[in-house]
């Protein structure tokens, strides 16, 4: 079977909030559509200095407690020398050394291998930019 590479922009409306996206079922579509029952991989990635991709789980309090958790390692307050738009927004431009900008995953028979509790998700705690971009890369 020959190779093929395609991917495919999401546009993500997270709000002035600090956000958890659950990007999974995009995903799943993307890869319907893309994979066609294939093997390969799955590479997501936010092209944004202050959002992330965390694998996690969704719906349990988790995603609320990963917000809280960088609340506290990443506070938003004035000790940050990146000092542009509302108060505490370096912590945003830090963000991503502790949730990556990309997660690259397994895909098996067309469909993500992930495990009974793992989602795909944007972690997003800049309230100054509310629209963001999820560049999704089926190799295959």
């Amino acid at each position: 079977m020959p190779h093929a590479f395609t991917t495919s922009v999401l546009h993500i409306a997270t709000g002035v909030a600090e956000s958890v996206t659950d990007l999974t079922h995009q995903c799943a579509m993307f890869l319907d559509r893309t994979a066609r029952g294939g093997d390969g991989l799955l590479n997501v990635f936010v092209p944004h200095a202050t959002a992330g991709i965390a694998i996690l789980e969704t719906g349990s309090g988790s995603d609320d407690d990963l917000l809280a958790a960088l609340h506290a390692l990443l506070p938003a307050d004035d000790r940050w020398q990146h000092r542009h738009g509302s108060p505490g927004h370096g912590r945003d431009h830090v963000l991503p050394a502790l949730v990556p900008p990309h997660a690259t995953l397994p895909v098996i028979g067309g469909r993500l291998a992930l495990g009974t509790w793992q989602s795909v998700c944007l972690v997003d705690t800049n309230k100054d930019n509310p629209e963001r971009q999820v560049r999704l890369s089926f190799l295959g």
